[in-house]
């Protein structure tokens, strides 16, 4: 757990990006030129089946590879970066209802607050989950099981979010 908080940290610190990008304007900027949408959106998707694949082939834990393979602080980062659920989940979340009248500095700023100490929690209670599941991933066949349907579900989730 502990040699992947950097990673985490990179989630938490990438989705900060998100929401500033988000209640910024400047998502809503760039996706107004004409044809940066669909461009947008097949990078992001792109690079969401790569990572799918990436997972699925994902070769079983060992304590080789559990040292060799840290995840990194710019991958986290760049996951969250590119990951078009944030940005819709952001979008609707900035426009959809007012914490502080009148104040849109200060509606801003404690949204980001509020959402940072949820994205803390999430991560760091996956982060439990992952490094309490990890004997599963030692085993070769329950290793490719749980790599594909995580890899499924990460598909089918990208597809789900683009659909709508």
């Amino acid at each position: 757990m502990r040699r992947s908080l950097s990673y985490t940290t990179g989630i938490v610190v990438g989705m900060v990006v998100v929401m500033a990008i988000t209640a910024t304007g400047v998502m809503s900027l760039l996706l107004a030129l004409p044809g940066a949408t669909p461009i947008v959106t097949a990078v992001a998707a792109a690079y969401f089946v790569y990572l799918a694949f990436r997972i699925a082939t994902a070769p079983p834990l060992t304590e080789e590879t559990a040292q060799r393979q840290l995840p990194s602080f710019a991958s986290g980062g760049f996951l969250s970066l590119v990951n078009p659920k944030a940005y819709a989940a952001m979008a609707a979340m900035f426009s959809g209802f007012t914490l502080i009248r009148d104040r849109v500095e200060l509606d801003v700023a404690a949204k980001i607050v509020v959402l940072t100490a949820i994205i803390v929690a999430v991560n760091l209670a996956w982060l439990i989950t992952g490094a309490a599941l990890t004997r599963f991933f030692r085993d070769p066949r329950t290793n490719r099981i749980i790599n594909v349907s995580f890899a499924v579900l990460l598909v089918a989730s990208v597809a789900f979010a683009l659909w709508r």
